[in-house]
């Protein structure tokens, strides 16, 4: 019998990912977790303000980590090309403070906030990283584009 939700047209299908060493390992000190599913688990549950409830780990062959998830397809994007200045001045302050609200989970604000100060050192720290960044991304897709263009590299229009 198929696993299912409010009634049989509500299928529930668990998605299982194979969870890898992080990034970040090498350059960091050893952190509390030894299993990479349960490194992943408890970072979606500080990140996340209501987890979901199927949410776990395990080890699978060959001492593998694995975690599991209730896949959900309700992913939503907006049209950012189509978007109005304005409108893309809300859509990105929606997503800041999505992503800010998340990034505060997973610390104590107040002990970061004291951390901080009142001084706007840290602010223009990041603008100025961000900026970088975005500089940094237009010179890769300009190369990416420069070698698609002498045949190094195959691309195909997007869909």
């Amino acid at each position: 019998m198929p696993l299912a939700g409010r009634d049989t047209d509500d299928p529930l299908f668990l998605q299982i990912k194979e969870a890898r060493q992080s990034v970040l390992e090498e350059h960091l000190p050893s952190g509390p977790y030894v299993h990479h599913g349960h490194r992943v688990v408890a970072g979606q549950r500080l990140l996340q303000a209501t987890s979901d409830i199927f949410l776990g780990w395990m080890s699978g062959p060959e001492g593998r980590a694995f975690y599991w998830r209730r896949l959900r397809d309700m992913k939503g994007a907006g049209d950012v090309a189509g978007m109005s200045p304005d409108d893309l001045l809300a859509y990105a302050r929606l997503c800041g403070t999505a992503l800010a609200r998340a990034h505060a989970r997973s610390g104590d604000r107040i002990a970061i906030a004291g951390y901080l100060g009142s001084a706007d050192t840290f602010d223009r720290a990041v603008r100025d990283f961000a900026l970088a960044y975005a500089d940094q991304t237009v010179t890769d897709h300009t190369t990416l584009g420069a070698a698609v263009a002498a045949g190094v590299v195959r691309a195909e229009p997007g869909v």
